[in-house]
């Protein structure tokens, strides 16, 4: 039986206090997903393929990447203000004539990336959520884009206008040779170090079953019968095995994260 911390809530439980589901350490298999989608927005793609050090540094990425979700999530305000600072100052020289990292229509996309990644997962390991819950959970959301350039008013104002938006923003997108061949580059680990390597062949297979059909055919990713078979087993047994876990031990990431974020504010250190 699953952990009861894993279950879905039943009819009139309590609402999940904001940054509750982030700190499940599920939401790490979606990474890979996540980036691929932020990827297939041109804007996005061109941006990150030409800006980002994740290829020379994925391990510093990642920290960013999660240093932002934890303090927009779990931390206090003065964390999630100097967080901001920082990933404003960070995007200062990401811009050509064809993308600007202050684009808050770039940056409303890549927000709609983590709630989406985190709803599927959430559905996928703890079940489904209640109505309330469920809109919780897409409202919170919203702090991923309006931390930084997207206005409260950009947000689609449910859950059923989210819907719209997605497909209608995934139906537009393209994906190019040049974004194609980083992604490729991104998911073989770049430099990576070799102790890494092992969760490899895992990140991989998750990142392709959570993508749609079609964004994985954009970026030339396979995906073959016996994958499919693969997924569903992974679908029925991972939830499981997830449940067994303590909630000590499927916090620690958000807990690392977290004090390591602190411990930097605290020396002076770069964050970012």
């Amino acid at each position: 039986m699953m952990d009861p911390d894993t279950r879905a809530p039943a009819a009139g439980a309590p609402v999940l206090r904001p940054g509750e589901l982030s700190q499940e350490a599920y939401i790490y298999l979606g990474a890979g997903a996540a980036v691929l989608l932020q990827l297939a927005n041109p804007g996005v793609g061109w941006g990150v393929s030409e800006h980002s050090t994740t290829l020379r540094r994925p391990l510093d990425r990642l920290r960013t990447t999660m240093t932002y979700i934890y303090a927009l999530t779990l931390g206090n305000d003065e964390e999630r203000r100097l967080v901001a600072r920082l990933v404003n100052r960070a995007h200062g020289p990401v811009r050509s004539e064809r993308y600007n990292a202050f684009d808050p229509q770039l940056q409303l996309w890549v927000a709609a990336t983590l709630y989406r990644s985190g709803a599927l997962l959430t559905d996928i390991f703890r079940g489904p959520l209640d109505e309330a819950n469920a809109e919780a959970l897409y409202r919170h959301a919203a702090i991923y884009g309006t931390t930084l350039q997207v206005s409260p008013d950009m947000w689609p104002p449910d859950r059923a206008a989210f819907e719209v938006y997605w497909s209608q923003s995934l139906a537009s997108f393209s994906v190019d040779a040049q974004v194609r061949d980083y992604a490729h580059a991104l998911l073989r680990g770049g430099d990576a170090p070799w102790w890494t390597r092992a969760l490899q062949p895992l990140q991989n297979f998750t990142t392709r079953g959570l993508l749609p059909p079609a964004v994985r055919e954009a970026f030339a990713l396979p995906w073959s019968a016996t994958d499919e078979r693969r997924w569903a087993r992974f679908l029925r047994y991972a939830p499981m095995l997830y449940g067994w876990l303590p909630a000590f031990v499927r916090h620690a990431p958000a807990r690392y994260f977290l004090r390591d974020m602190r411990r930097r504010i605290a020396a002076h250190h770069p964050l970012i």
